[in-house]
């Protein structure tokens, strides 16, 4: 395979000089995919909030931080995993063939030892400090983001919808660690992350189509299926988010005033969907990341202090 004498060649290259121990551990890092780790984190803490049974006066933060790190180091594993079953495919991306697999800067071998020992380690936090349920759930979006979601990427574009179960678990993980079971809202919490997903990928799967044309990912169908499929897919969701993000008000649960700001939220996300649905331009791609990644944090913020 083209990519094999290209790996060992940097391998090689690297073992030569001998990296730093600060360059290591940044390689390690960036296996991790920090970014993702970083909302991953968030949803957690905003579950794990809004599944407190009553606000009391204290928050159990240390609770709190037990269940974060613990679904953050499983996500940092499976993001690890995740490369490490890719990295010949990654090579072929412009947008990924700089990772650390792929670049040839961590044998696959270290990758997948490290991956392991980092999975292991948050499920065995997670049980160890916040219980067996929020452990199994981990367990489950571990198994379900490697096993189903990342071979399917190279055969359907549903990868999507499956990609999303695994991706909308951080905040029921979160919820139960404070509740100790799966209520309705932990549900609601779910749906919402899970169509939230669908216009955030599909400005990624838009923006970078030709590299996963180019190494093999059928994230996308082809022409001319297209362009009515990344449109259903990013509206339809897109207009669904709405009653769900309003439905704390339905249920008295929150006021006027969040109604109003979600709606306003809402809104904003909403016209950048449909810009990027007409235009379907790069510049629009752009534009509705951008605006996928302010919304949710800002939705579950106004959920939080709605409480």
């Amino acid at each position: 395979m083209i990519t094999k004498p290209v790996l060992a060649a940097s391998t090689a290259c690297v073992v030569d000089r001998r990296p730093a121990a600060s360059e290591v551990v940044a390689r390690y890092g960036a296996l991790t995919k920090p970014d993702v780790s970083f909302l991953i984190g968030v949803t957690v803490s905003a579950g794990f909030y809004l599944g407190l049974p009553a606000r009391p006066m204290h928050v159990p933060w240390l609770r709190m931080v037990h269940a974060v790190l613990g679904t953050v180091l499983v996500a940092g594993g499976a993001a690890a995993f995740n490369q490490w079953m890719e990295y010949t495919f990654d090579a072929r991306m412009r947008r990924t063939a700089r990772r650390p697999i792929a670049a040839g800067l961590i044998e696959p071998r270290h990758a997948a030892l490290f991956a392991g020992a980092l999975s292991l380690a948050g499920l065995t936090y997670l049980l160890m400090s916040v219980g067996a349920v929020p452990t199994l759930l981990a367990i489950g979006t571990l198994l379900s983001y490697l096993c189903l979601y990342t071979p399917a990427k190279r055969l359907t574009p549903m990868c999507t919808l499956i990609g999303a179960v695994p991706g909308a678990m951080p905040p029921v993980i979160g919820w139960v660690s404070a509740r100790g079971h799966i209520g309705v809202e932990a549900l609601v919490l779910f749906a919402i992350v899970f169509l939230w997903q669908f216009p955030h990928f599909m400005s990624i799967a838009w923006l970078y189509r030709d590299d996963y044309d180019r190494a093999g990912y059928r994230v996308l169908p082809a022409a001319p299926a297209r362009e009515r499929f990344v449109s259903t897919y990013t509206l339809l969701p897109l207009f669904a988010l709405l009653p769900l993000g309003l439905l704390p008000v339905v249920t008295h649960n929150a006021g006027v005033l969040y109604g109003f700001l979600s709606a306003i939220l809402w809104v904003g996300f909403a016209y950048y969907g449909a810009a990027f649905e007409y235009h379907q331009s790069r510049a629009a791609a752009r534009q509705l990341l951008m605006a996928s990644i302010l919304y949710l944090p800002a939705l579950l913020v106004l959920m939080i202090s709605s409480t």
